[in-house]
């Protein structure tokens, strides 16, 4: 059975998309810990991290590093944070997301159902200062 990333990946599911490549696509999270927060999640369905590849894993984490610039550009966050926890979804996923404190990264914070419009939005500002990926 498809997960829910796959499924946005196929366009079955609507989602705010900041970027694709063959290899993975990013995410603006549903369910955001603030402004901004994004999900790098490769097109493979891997359930556990530590069964990705090192290619596919340096990929990602480098997708994750461009991401987390745009966005602190973006948003004008104090620091990026970067969460691999695996429990929501059994579909690998980095979490990028902007920060001002490490209170921030506690996923009790979360904002239920963002609006997509709001996604939309703020997938919008990192597209317009995302540097290329290679």
């Amino acid at each position: 059975m498809a997960t829910v990333f796959s499924l946005i990946m196929e366009g079955e599911l609507p989602a705010a998309i900041v970027h694709e490549d063959d290899l993975c696509a990013v995410i603006m999270a549903k369910d955001p810990l603030a402004e901004g927060h994004a999900l790098v999640v490769p097109r493979a369905e891997i359930d556990h991290w530590i069964e990705v590849d090192d290619d596919l894993l340096a990929h990602l984490m480098a997708v994750a590093r461009r991401v987390g610039a745009a966005q602190q550009r973006a948003f004008g966050a104090a620091r990026i944070g970067v969460i691999v926890a695996g429990y929501e979804v059994p579909h690998v996923h980095v979490h990028v997301i902007p920060t001002s404190s490490m209170a921030e990264l506690n996923f009790a914070n979360a904002s239920p159902d963002a609006p997509l419009e709001a996604l939309e939005r703020a997938a919008r500002l990192i597209r317009d200062d995302l540097e290329p990926m290679s």
